[in-house]
């Protein structure tokens, strides 16, 4: 069974990910308005009435910002850690409410979402897998390092949503103070170009067909960068670079 996948939006104003099979689809973090969320699905085909769960990854405002509206209006359930809702002050209908905990296998539906710690200056932060049968579609955004756990996600994924936050150089050299440059380029922070693109070379499998090049910052790194960096390394891998205004094309990930 096929999977589609798109990019709602991506960036620190606003990260959501969408995920489909035939019968059910999830939403990973819901970081802008319940409404536009509701606009770019409309624009891409997709709807809001096969979304069965929402995940949150953590607490910060651009992964949680929709969530309240978007629950409530569609009585949709919400997964999300029992640190991570108290952090984040979110108020949702109890019976909406789900927790999670580290590699627990949680089915949606027909779809299978697997959450893991991973590094992040949040209070309990997560990635996640998504499976729909033998395709699995990877969400990992907001990183500090890339630890094991992440690399072996990373190598089992079909298509995976990767964070490509920051040049170095960029970073390096821009206008921000050093306290926030430390904490972009720290254990708890992001990664970077060049971290990102050492996970693919090392630990992508030969079925990796898509990677979505995520959470650009505006300010320390530029699309055309990323592009090329990625492109001139992709191999069979098509790229592609998540926008911070727009929704991506919807994309097919295994046969038909």
């Amino acid at each position: 069974m096929a999977v589609r996948v798109s990019s709602i939006n991506s960036g620190s104003n606003g990260n959501c990910y969408y995920i489909e099979n035939d019968k059910d689809a999830v939403l990973i973090d819901v970081g802008i308005s319940c409404t536009e969320i509701e606009k770019r699905l409309l624009r891409s085909g997709l709807s809001i009435q096969k979304v069965r769960a929402v995940f949150i990854s953590h607490e910060h405002i651009d992964h949680i910002r929709g969530v309240e509206v978007i629950s409530k209006r569609h009585r949709l359930p919400v997964y999300i850690t029992e640190k991570t809702f108290a952090k984040g002050k979110i108020r949702l209908e109890q019976e909406l409410v789900n927790s999670f905990c580290d590699e627990e296998v949680i089915p949606i539906g027909t779809l299978k979402v697997i959450p893991f710690l991973k590094s992040h200056d949040a209070i309990d932060p997560y990635s996640f897998s998504v499976v729909s049968d033998k395709i699995r579609i990877g969400v990992f955004t907001d990183i500090g390092i890339v630890c094991e756990k992440l690399k072996s996600h990373f190598s089992q994924c079909n298509a995976a949503f990767l964070e490509t936050n920051y040049d170095e150089e960029m970073l390096r050299n821009g206008n921000y103070p050093m306290y926030l440059k430390r904490r972009i380029c720290s254990d708890q922070g992001h990664l970077s170009n060049a971290q990102a693109l050492e996970l693919f070379l090392e630990h992508k499998s030969d079925f990796l067909s898509h990677l979505f090049l995520t959470h650009l910052s505006k300010e320390n790194n530029s699309s055309d960068l990323v592009e090329s960096l990625f492109t001139t390394n992709s191999g069979l891998t098509k790229m592609i670079v998540a926008s911070r205004y727009e929704e991506s094309a919807v994309y097919t990930i295994g046969e038909e």
